[in-house]
C-alpha cells in the first residue's frame, strides 16, 4: 500500500515537470513569433526639397528658373516700348507653396523683372487651388488690400458658377498663360517651352511711394490687344525683396480662346 502511494506520487511530480516545460515552450515560441513579426526597418522619410542657387539660376528639384536681362528705367523713352529687355523663364508653374517661397526668397524675388513674372505663377497656382494661390499672393504682394482686390476679380474669372459656367467666355481658365510667351487667342494659348514671361521698362519713371521705390514695367504678352500689360513692382526700404505693388492689366479680361486648351505643366 505504501508502495503504491509513493509510485503515484513520483508520477504526478513527472507529470507536473512536463506540464511546465511545455508551458515554458510554448511562452518562447510566441516570444519568437512575435519578435519574427515584428517589422526589421522603418522607411525613412524623404528629405524635403531644398532650392540651389547659381548665379542667375535656381533649381528645385527637376524644376528650373533663370532670370536674364535688366529693366532698364534710365533708358531715354521713344514712343512706346514693345521689345523685350528682361526674361524669366521656367519649365514649371511651382508645384506648392513652398517651392513658390523658394523661388521668390532665393531668386526671382531679388529684381522687378523676377518679382513681376511671378505674377503669372501666382494666378495659375489659385485657379488649381485657392487657398495656395492666396497664400503665394500674400507673400508676393506688398499690403492685404492688394491681395484681396486681385483674387476678389481671380474668383470671377477662373472659378465656375451658377451665372457664369465653365463654358461661359467670361471665365478664363487660361489667364495665367495669357501672359506667356509664344501663347495667343488663335494657337488655344499654347506658350513656348520653356515658359517665358518677357518684359520691358515701362515710360514712367521710378517713385517713391509707401515707404519704397516703385518701378514700373510692362510684361509683353499677346492676349489682348495691347501687348503691353503694366506692373508695379516696390522695393520696400531696407528690404531686397521686391513686393508686387500694383497690376490690374495682368488679369483683366483677354481675348476669348479659339480651340481647346491644354493647360500647364
Amino acid at each position: 500500500m505504501k508502495l503504491n502511494l509513493l509510485l503515484l506520487t513520483a508520477s504526478l511530480i513527472a507529470l507536473s515537470a512536463c506540464d511546465m516545460g511545455s508551458g515554458s515552450g510554448n511562452q518562447t515560441q510566441t516570444q519568437a513569433q512575435t519578435a519574427t513579426s515584428a517589422p526589421a526597418t522603418t522607411e525613412a522619410a524623404a528629405p524635403a526639397m531644398v532650392a540651389q542657387v547659381d548665379g542667375n539660376r535656381l533649381t528645385y528639384g527637376a524644376h528650373e528658373y533663370t532670370v536674364d536681362g535688366l529693366i532698364d528705367t534710365e533708358a531715354p523713352v521713344t514712343g512706346r516700348r514693345d521689345t523685350p529687355t528682361a526674361t524669366v523663364t521656367f519649365t514649371n508653374v511651382p508645384a506648392d507653396y513652398a517651392e513658390f517661397e523658394a523661388v521668390y526668397s532665393g531668386l526671382l524675388g531679388r529684381s522687378p523683372q523676377g518679382a513681376a513674372a511671378m505674377i503669372p505663377m501666382a494666378i495659375e497656382i489659385f485657379a488649381r487651388d485657392n487657398a495656395i494661390g492666396e497664400q503665394c499672393l500674400k507673400l508676393l504682394c506688398n499690403s492685404d488690400a492688394t491681395v484681396s482686390g486681385i483674387v476678389r476679380i481671380l474668383k470671377t474669372k477662373l472659378i465656375p458658377s451658377e451665372h457664369a459656367p465653365a463654358n461661359d467666355p467670361y471665365i478664363q481658365r487660361y489667364m495665367a498663360a495669357a501672359l506667356l510667351k509664344g501663347a495667343n487667342a488663335d494657337n488655344a494659348y499654347t506658350p513656348t517651352r520653356p515658359y517665358t514671361v518677357e518684359m520691358c521698362a515701362s515710360v514712367n519713371k521710378p517713385q517713391q511711394a509707401s515707404g519704397g521705390t516703385v518701378t514700373y514695367l510692362y510684361i509683353l504678352a499677346n492676349g489682348w490687344d495691347s501687348n503691353q500689360r503694366q506692373v508695379e513692382v516696390q522695393l520696400p526700404n531696407g528690404s531686397e525683396l521686391y513686393k508686387v505693388f500694383n497690376c490690374p492689366s495682368t488679369y483683366t479680361q483677354c481675348k476669348n480662346i479659339v480651340g481647346t486648351w491644354s493647360g500647364l505643366e
